[in-house]
């Protein structure tokens, strides 16, 4: 896990962590307004549908597919995705996925 005052991240992806038990979301910033972490999902690895605050989901790498209330859209490396607050999301990964996500207030 990165240092509590690190604000410079040279290769964002090694601090991606995977695990067969489902993604371990590595913090960068968590504070109780704004939160920046990178997850890794492996293949086949899932994120059920939840609700939650505004949170932006940003695509290093992988395919998949997201859904944001009714819309599903492709993970691709590059794609970013907007949730707003209360919306329900999730995903689902067809080849490791690694992504940025930020999250916090209305």
């Amino acid at each position: 896990m990165p240092e509590p005052h690190q604000i410079y991240f040279a290769d964002i992806k090694s601090n991606a962590v995977f695990s067969a038990d489902g993604p371990k979301p590595q913090f960068l910033i968590d504070t109780p307004k704004f939160k920046t972490l990178v997850v890794g999902l492996e293949a086949g690895g899932q994120i059920p549908m939840h609700a939650g605050e505004a949170a932006m989901y940003y695509f290093i790498e992988g395919e998949g597919l997201i859904t944001v209330d009714d819309e599903t859209f492709d993970i691709k490396p590059g794609v970013t995705v907007i949730a707003p607050a209360r919306a329900r999301r999730g995903m689902s990964a067809r080849t490791r996925v690694i992504f940025l996500g930020a999250k916090g207030g209305e």
